[in-house]
């Protein structure tokens, strides 16, 4: 055996009682009920105690399993003087049962602690625990030495058969959670090939066409504009420049969904602030910032260009603050300007292609909430996803 072996405590997953089953869990339990009925049962019958001693013998019996859930807790957070303190108080518990003639209680502590010191200490400081342990219930018990010397054995054995079975499904707990965390991996990673996929796919095709409609319409803004000046020409024109000005925001949208597909998202909150720059608005950022999934980034994102479009639109020259809120469970985007000309009815539908509507839809499939309404000076749009 390794001095690493002696020194170390069992594994969390050998101490803790989560990788027990629950049919495990009920008969231990039962043996334990079924030992203490007997242990009571056999020390405060036959008349020895008056009723004042047996209350007193049932505190002290609460104060002790009281101090062996202590005892469990502070071994399972490898609190080594804290344990020893607490065993050493159980320890004084079965001398005192002891003294008090209560021989089966002092038996059965004495012989506890001789089983959980090995279970769940280390072994450099389980051994003399349980050796001294058992040197009092030799003391104390009453059997000829060879019995005496069976008993203790048979105690070493099952403390250590305990602690043996507690690192075996500790260990069984640690692989099956190492094979939980492939199996998610191995998704994560076929999910982003997928993904990856299809962001060539889309570019291939739609970026590409985007690209080319960008030039031919551009081309045809030039020839347009050599034209004589006239009506037709004029409208023309302006529908030209209104359609190459779609497509150009058309492949700045592609591309931005070909980085969420490809996992190459920037941070949202420089998104917001890229998204208001030729605005009079402020964004603030609170909360501790961190990476969000691709589904609720997208969504804030649309949702933030959406209330802005509508800003534009039905409150030109109002002044926008975007407060974004990283929370522990999700992520919040407030969306307040300070109100324009244009009916608040007005602002929950249509703009940029999207709608407040199709956002709250999307928002609804993360789990989430979109309201939009008239505000304290203007109207407010607030997007709850978890993220």
């Amino acid at each position: 055996m390794t001095p690493a072996a002696w020194t170390s405590w069992p594994s969390r997953e050998a101490l803790a009682r989560d990788t027990r089953r629950r049919s495990r869990t009920v008969i231990a339990w039962s043996v334990r009920a079924g030992l203490l009925t007997l242990m009571l049962w056999g020390t405060f019958t036959g008349g020895r105690f008056g009723p004042w001693e047996i209350v007193i013998g049932l505190l002290g019996v609460l104060v002790c399993a009281l101090l062996a859930i202590a005892f469990f807790r502070t071994t399972l957070d490898n609190r080594l003087w804290p344990s020893l303190g607490l065993l050493a108080l159980l320890m004084l518990a079965a001398f005192g049962a002891g003294e008090a003639r209560a021989t089966t209680a002092a038996t059965v502590l004495w012989c506890g602690c001789a089983v959980t010191a090995l279970e769940r200490l280390p072994l450099a400081a389980g051994t003399p625990a349980t050796a001294v342990a058992l040197g009092a219930y030799a003391m104390v018990n009453t059997d000829d030495w060879t019995t005496t010397a069976i008993t203790a054995a048979g105690l070493c054995l099952a403390g250590y058969v305990l602690r043996l079975d507690a690192e075996a499904r500790g260990s069984a707990q640690r692989l099956l959670d190492q094979e939980r965390a492939a199996r998610v991996a191995e998704a994560e990673t076929a999910a982003l090939d997928e993904r990856s996929r299809i962001a060539r796919e889309i570019h291939d095709v739609l970026a590409h066409s985007l690209s080319a409609q960008l030039v031919h319409l551009e081309a045809a803004r030039l020839l347009i504009e050599r034209e004589p000046a006239g009506e037709f020409r004029d409208e023309v024109l302006q529908r030209v420049v209104a359609a190459r000005s779609m497509a150009r925001e058309g492949l700045s949208e592609t591309r931005q969904a070909l980085s969420a597909l490809r996992g190459e998202v920037s941070p949202v909150e420089d998104f917001l602030r890229q998204l208001v720059t030729a605005e009079p608005a402020e964004v603030r950022v609170e909360g501790e910032q961190r990476a969000l999934t691709a589904q609720a980034s997208q969504t804030v994102r649309r949702v933030a260009q959406e209330a802005l479009t509508n800003v534009r639109k039905h409150a030109p020259g109002a002044r926008v603050v975007m407060r974004l809120e990283y929370q522990s469970d999700g992520i919040v985007l407030e969306v307040r300007d300070s109100g324009g000309r244009g009916p608040a009815g007005d602002l929950a539908v249509s703009g940029s292609g999207y709608g407040l509507l199709g956002m709250r839809e999307r928002a609804e499939l993360l789990g989430g909430t979109l309201e939009a309404g008239p505000g304290e000076e203007g109207f407010v749009v607030s997007l709850r996803v978890p993220a």
